[in-house]
């Protein structure tokens, strides 16, 4: 094999200082591109062919799993996010998901004693410490300005990683640049939904370059300090009328995506969105399969999730309490 030559001159890049990604390590992790594909990696490590998912959650997820040929099987939520029917066999694994980032480490790993094959969905919950003896799986993108990326962490999460293709993020990733000088309309929005439509059509692939390299730069002390400030600020505004106990799991290692608010009020995310607040319900499909009764047809219908991310502070929630209480 002939060494590959070096690039030397012509124009500069993007220059990143490397301060370390949060998730460091060199094995029992594997970087890939999306969460679902994450998913499907984590059930492969452990050895099934069958996985018990939540029916509340992203639809994207079994529709990946199902494209890999798995079966699945599927479970209801109370209230409280327990687990209703759950019943897996010895040889088939489950899937918790970290609702909202809001379930603690302690929750997550008091939830999953008594299951032998164990898949913790910490999408909304990037910062929660992986549970020892279960696959962790990791969203970069909902936390941090990338165009993709997903980690698995767990014993033998590396293996099969050399059987993926190289990803490449870089051709969709224009509307992050974008999003600084134009907004997140208009252009950057129609160049958002381009990355969208890559990622829901590609397959399992190693974490890209440029994912990897921002990943490897990011201030993640900032993001946990001001997601964790902007949710207890929002929550002292409009806790009082939340129909959920948003507290009822949070702990102090909690770092949360959002801060999950449920009014039974169909004009609230309209009215929210007409002052520019750019969130919608998750997983409406739901409303079409569930029954009304079902907690996950409730939940579906009315939760609004509101944005409590690292750029914004106390005016904007403010901002927001005051829309809501109005």
């Amino acid at each position: 094999m002939k060494p590959r030559m070096m690039e030397i001159g012509s124009f500069l890049e993007l220059d990143f200082i490397n301060t370390g990604e949060y998730y460091d390590q060199k094995s029992d992790i594997a970087r890939l591109n999306t969460g679902r594909a994450a998913i499907w990696h984590a059930l492969r490590v452990l050895g099934g062919s069958t996985v018990w998912l939540p029916y509340y959650q992203c639809d994207t997820v079994r529709e990946f799993l199902k494209s890999k040929n798995v079966s699945i099987k599927y479970y209801h939520i109370d209230c409280e996010f327990n687990p209703i029917d759950l019943t897996p066999a010895g040889d088939e694994a489950v899937l918790f998901v970290n609702y909202f980032g809001v379930m603690s480490h302690d929750r997550m790993r008091d939830l999953v004693k008594g299951y032998k094959k164990v898949i913790i969905d910490n999408s909304q919950a990037f910062f929660c410490a992986p549970v020892s003896g279960c696959m962790n799986v990791y969203s970069c993108r909902k936390f941090v300005g990338v165009p993709d990326g997903a980690y698995v962490i767990g014993k033998g999460a590396h293996s099969y990683v050399k059987d993926y293709e190289k990803g490449y993020s870089s051709d969709t990733a224009l509307f992050l640049f974008q999003r600084i000088e134009y907004g997140c309309e208009g252009k950057a929005y129609v160049n958002r939904q381009s990355n969208e439509r890559r990622i829901d059509t590609e397959d399992i692939k190693q974490m890209s370059e440029l994912t990897h390299r921002i990943l490897g730069a990011t201030d993640y002390e900032k993001i946990e300090r001001k997601r964790i400030e902007n949710f207890n600020t929002i929550h002292s505004l409009i806790g009082s009328m939340n129909q959920i106990d948003a507290m009822k799991y949070y702990r102090q290692d909690c770092v949360p995506m959002v801060y999950p608010f449920v009014v039974e009020n169909d004009g609230l995310l309209d009215k929210l969105q007409r002052h520019k607040h750019f969130q919608g319900h998750w997983w409406s499909y739901l409303l079409e399969e569930m029954k009304e009764n079902d907690f996950e047809y409730w939940i579906s219908r009315y939760v609004i999730p509101i944005t409590i991310d690292q750029r914004y502070g106390n005016k904007e929630m403010n901002y927001i309490g005051e829309i809501i209480c109005k």
